[in-house]
């Protein structure tokens, strides 16, 4: 799309090593961000790719890297401007990156405000408001760089001392399965579709302002919002060797990410891999949501004999085979060790 853009209906193209070129492409960046950001929490069916981002009851560098994988379906529709004002694509992307990385930084709770600089640019103070769930900072400061949009927009709200922020979304996920966090609000505008009894009513769910549901399914469906007055963060208590677990296969998870970033696969191998790293982090969310034992043993056996056969039909090197093998050997004693853990054994089934 941005290439036919390019071709057909642009202006002519600005000259990318002009610096001119590059600090406009910045700030038009950020200010179709904004917009993209302010529909997002605006619009459910864009709130539906955004939420990944603002589930997180904690806030620090790692919530910077919560996100989503559905942006793509409607998130480029709001940057076709720059291609129509004839910014090189380049261009465009290089200030797409500058961008998020700028925003990498205010995601923490460990610096307080910034005096001037607050006035111009996004920092850790008014980001916080951003992600927070106080009926106060909701669905404000959606600048990704530049905090001037939200105070032109009339979005703008200050991080107030005697409010202290509740990080999270308001409905609450209270799950650390990926599956459900990357998807639950589309089920339940799916859900609410199916469930309205106007057709009109079943279209409107989509393009609705988040939260909306039909009066109906609201009265016999009503989505449970938090009480921050008795709010308490999503954190089961798990016996250590269920943490020690945990952090083994991030471990595991992150050095599978790299090796799928760094070999050159066929397609059917990198589905294959995505597939056994989604279904790591699922087993392993089960076991970090306390879930009682028989019902995780099963995915887990289930997911190990798939890696198992994964390896025979890839056609992997020996090399390969024997690390996989090496960490298939670790699984069945650490689950055999936890199988036998009467701590774990006397969780209630979930």
């Amino acid at each position: 799309m941005y290439h036919l853009v390019t071709e057909h209906f642009s202006l002519p193209l600005m000259d990318a090593n002009s610096v001119w070129t590059w600090m406009l492409a910045i700030v038009l960046y950020d200010f179709c961000y904004y917009w993209l950001h302010r529909l997002g929490h605006e619009r459910t069916i864009l709130w539906a790719a955004h939420v990944a981002h603002h589930q997180s009851e904690e806030y620090n560098l790692t919530t910077a890297l919560r996100q989503t994988s559905t942006g793509f379906l409607f998130g480029w529709l709001f940057y076709i401007p720059m291609f129509a004002l004839g910014i090189p694509a380049e261009v465009v992307v290089t200030a797409g990156a500058i961008n998020l990385i700028y925003q990498f930084w205010v995601h923490t709770k460990h610096v307080g405000k910034l005096g001037w600089y607050e006035a111009i640019f996004v920092t850790p103070s008014n980001h916080r408001v951003h992600h927070a769930q106080n009926d106060v900072y909701l669905d404000r400061n959606y600048g990704g760089i530049f905090i001037l949009w939200d105070r032109l927009f009339g979005t703008f709200q200050e991080e107030l001392d005697e409010e202290p922020v509740v990080f999270g979304i308001r409905g609450p996920l209270r799950s650390f399965n990926p599956i459900h966090a990357l998807t639950h609000i589309y089920v339940d505008m799916a859900k609410d579709s199916w469930r309205a009894q106007r057709w009109s009513d079943k279209l409107r769910v989509w393009v609705a302002r988040t939260g909306w549901q039909p009066v109906e399914v609201a009265e016999r469906y009503p989505r449970h919002k938090n009480d921050l007055s008795t709010f308490t963060k999503y954190d089961p208590e798990v016996p250590a060797i269920v943490s020690r677990y945990g952090f083994f296969q991030l471990v595991v998870v992150i050095a599978l990410l790299v090796y799928l970033l760094l070999s050159e696969l066929s397609y059917w191998q990198g589905v294959a891999g995505w597939a056994m790293l989604l279904a790591t982090t699922m087993t392993t969310a089960y076991w970090l949501e306390g879930r009682a034992v028989q019902a995780v043993m099963r995915w887990e056996w289930l997911r190990l004999v798939a890696l198992g056969l994964a390896m025979v039909w890839s056609g992997a090197g020996a090399g390969l085979i024997t690390a996989v093998g090496i960490y298939g050997l670790v699984n069945v004693v650490w689950l055999w060790w936890m199988g036998r853990d009467t701590a774990i054994a006397a969780q209630p089934v979930t």
